[in-house]
This record gives structure tokens, C-alpha cells and sequence, in this order.
């Protein structure tokens, strides 16, 4: 296969071989994450639920001169996730990880509240799996002195959205976590980020919506995510309407704020 030198944006990345673990590699977003670090002489453990769009992303990343290794998963087993996460890692020894999947679903059209099965799937992928997976990684990364972990969040998380509450909640509690981890690891050399995106243009976000205010589209959002994984910035939220957004959100007296939430729909 062909090789081609790494974009300017990958500059990056550490000094030697960097090892890479990503999960949602079968998506649009992990693909892309990918993409930004592939170069010559990185090593990727790459998981993903789908095996074929996986696949694609391998090679793609081999073409540019990298190695990688793949592994089919789903994470509504949290538990095995974060023991095989750390197994890979006694050999793979990771320097960077991104814990980019996840499940977006909002409630049935005509239903008034989300189904109990779908919410327990989004709070075990969304939440549970990610934080126990960060949790594992990070007290393997701290006696080593250094790390950085990534994980994708939702500019969804800030909002009380009633047409998706498991969603936005699941995202909000990771954010939470991923502050109070980057608190405990940081004095250990390990960098924790939570990016939190807007809407990002995927084949998967078209499907499900029609009403995407300020997308961007998704090799611009990984660029960001990783632009500001490097830097060690603890909480990312790109672009910059949602950060207002935010702001404006926690400003606003209660009842105003939920009339405004109540009328939304997906």
C-alpha cells in the first residue's frame, strides 16, 4: 500500500512511535481521529462495533504508513471492556487514548418519554463503559509518568433536552467524571480532555436529524479534538455558538429556560 507524509496538523504527536488506542473506529468521527494521527511509525489498537466499516479504517490508516491492529466490541459490557482495554495495554503500552463511541438514539416519534431498554444501553455505552475504561487506562498511564486520554462527550451534555434525556444526561455525567479523573491523574503527568461537540456532519447525524444548527463537518471536528487533546485542555467545546449557548443556558431564570427546552424536538 501506499504511503503519504503526515498532514501538518499531526505535529502534534509525541517524539518516536506513538501508540494509539481508539474506540468507535467504525465511525465517522473515530475514522477521522484516526486519520489525523496516521503517519509512519504510529501504532494503532483500533475497536470498533462494525467489522467492515473497522476494516476501512485499518487500512486507511496503514496506507498512510501506520500499523494497526483491530478489535470487534461492544461496549454494553463495560466491565470487559476495561480488562481487555488493560490487557491490551500490558504490550501496546498506550500513549494516547480516545474513547470516542458512543450511541445517539433519542425517543420514539410519538412517544413521550424514551423507552427503559434504550436508556439503560445509552447510560451503559454513553457513560459507564467510557469512564470505567478511563479509570482502568489512567492508573496504568500514572505510574508511567505520562498520557493523555481523550474523551468525546456532547455539547448535548449542558442541556436538559426532554426529547433526549438519556442522551444529554449520559454525556453531562461523563463530563463530570472526566473533570474529577483530570483532577486526580493530572499531578501524575496524565492529561485528561473531555471534547464536547455540536452537531458534526455524519452519515449517521443526517439520518437522525434534519436540525443541525452550526454543524461542522467531521474531519474539522477531529482536527479540533485532536488540536485540543494536545494541548491538555480539560474541557473542549467546539464550535464556539455552543459555548454560548452553554453560558446563556446556566444564566437564565428557570422558568424561561424550561419553556424554551420543553418546545424543542429532535
Amino acid at each position: 500500500m501506499s504511503q503519504r507524509v503526515a498532514k501538518e496538523e499531526n505535529l502534534d504527536l509525541p517524539i518516536g512511535n506513538p501508540s494509539i488506542f481508539l474506540t468507535g473506529a467504525s465511525g465517522s468521527l473515530g475514522r477521522a481521529i484516526a486519520l489525523q494521527h496516521a503517519q509512519p511509525g504510529a501504532r494503532f489498537r483500533l475497536w470498533g462495533r462494525n467489522k467492515d466499516r473497522l476494516a476501512s479504517t485499518a487500512e486507511a490508516v496503514i496506507s498512510r504508513g501506520a500499523a494497526a491492529l483491530q478489535t470487534h466490541f461492544d461496549l454494553t459490557d463495560p466491565q470487559a471492556a476495561a480488562e481487555m482495554l488493560c490487557a491490551q495495554d500490558e504490550t501496546e503500552k498506550f500513549d494516547i487514548v480516545y474513547l470516542v463511541a458512543g450511541t445517539g438514539e433519542t425517543r420514539a416519534a410519538g412517544a413521550l418519554v424514551e423507552d427503559p431498554v434504550l436508556i439503560t444501553r445509552m447510560a451503559l455505552v454513553n457513560y459507564v463503559a467510557p469512564a470505567a475504561m478511563a479509570s482502568a487506562i489512567a492508573a496504568r498511564m500514572a505510574p508511567r509518568g505520562g498520557g493523555r486520554i481523550v474523551i468525546i462527550g456532547s455539547a448535548a451534555g449542558h442541556h436538559s433536552l426532554p426529547f433526549a434525556a438519556s442522551y444529554s444526561s449520559s454525556k453531562a455525567g461523563l463530563a463530570r467524571f472526566a473533570d474529577a479523573l483530570r483532577l486526580a491523574v493530572e499531578p501524575h503527568g496524565v492529561s485528561v480532555t473531555l471534547a464536547a461537540p455540536g452537531f458534526i456532519n455524519t452519515p449517521t447525524a443526517r439520518a437522525r436529524s434534519q436540525n443541525r444548527p452550526f454543524e461542522i463537518e467531521v474531519e474539522e471536528a477531529a482536527r479540533r479534538i485532536v488540536h485540543a487533546g494536545a494541548k491538555g485542555v480539560a474541557h473542549y467545546v467546539t464550535p464556539w455558538p455552543f459555548r454560548a449557548m452553554h453560558a446563556v443556558d446556566a444564566l437564565l431564570p428557570n422558568a424561561v429556560r424550561d419553556r424554551i427546552l420543553a418546545k424543542l424536538e429532535a
